[in-house]
């Protein structure tokens, strides 16, 4: 496993699946396979598609609690703990590449790690020792939150991994379905294929350009984490490789690393 932190770390957009991922032996194998190729960070930001706020939010930087923003599972997913170090620094850092006179940014010092955070940081990052901050999603806007990924690119410089955590596809219809349903399939299929080609102007214009893309995300909240990832990446976006994909509950967990 790596053990130091290179010039420049990766960013990823992951698909985070719902509490019981725990429970799914070959996502959580991928996860913690996909971490230990990673240069270890000094600390990991995250955008979940759980926590939509405008301005930007900045959330707990000291004593980092949890999130349980899930209903209908059994009790033991409402125990879990993730007591990761808070990242005080890097909260002033977030402040300082995104704050303008026109773009306030605002403090939740008690609001913790939702599932889109912590349920894959539990598995690719178990001992939970490295600073996390979560940050809001202040838009679903897509040019907007690549420019948003373009502001936190420099963290990356520093050993910063920028997690933007959604699902790949996202209707809970799918759940009901006895199979993958034909829009989750095509829509991930197209999704690998522009991603292969690097067609940023495709991904910005998903909704028109994807097959069943209203199908597949009826709303965009857990796909609009993507354009952080892209917006960080820069130049990156032609460096990009897929360590997770396949589906979950018939939702497509599709995960890709750029850089």
């Amino acid at each position: 496993m790596p053990t130091g932190t290179t010039s420049r770390m990766p960013t990823i957009y992951l698909s985070h699946g719902a509490p019981p991922l725990v429970d799914d032996p070959l996502w959580t194998e991928q996860l913690a396979s996909w971490a230990a190729e990673l240069p270890r960070p000094k600390a990991v930001l995250v955008v979940s598609a759980h926590w939509e706020e405008a301005p930007l939010a900045i959330g707990a930087t000291t004593t980092v609690p949890m999130v349980h923003d899930f209903w209908g599972f059994p009790e033991r997913y409402y125990q879990v703990q993730y007591p990761a170090p808070g990242a005080p620094e890097l909260a002033d850092r977030v402040r300082a590449l995104l704050r303008t006179p026109r773009t306030p940014v605002q403090d939740f010092p008690d609001r913790g790690l939702d599932h889109g955070a912590y349920v894959p940081l539990t598995q690719m990052y178990p001992d939970a020792d490295i600073p996390v901050l979560q940050v809001s999603m202040p838009t679903l806007d897509p040019q907007q939150l690549v420019e948003m990924g373009r502001k936190l690119a420099p963290l990356r410089d520093e050993g910063v991994l920028i997690v933007a955590s959604g699902f790949f596809t996202h209707n809970l219809k799918a759940l009901q379905e006895p199979t993958v349903p034909s829009w989750s399939v095509e829509f991930d299929a197209w999704g690998g294929e522009v991603l292969a080609a690097c067609d940023v102007d495709a991904l910005l214009d998903f909704e028109n350009k994807a097959p069943a893309s209203r199908l597949a995300h009826p709303r965009t909240d857990h796909f609009a984490p993507l354009f952080v990832a892209l917006g960080a990446a820069g130049d990156d976006v032609h460096e990009n490789h897929v360590p997770i994909e396949g589906f979950w509950w018939n939702l497509a967990k599709r995960s890709v690393q750029f850089g």
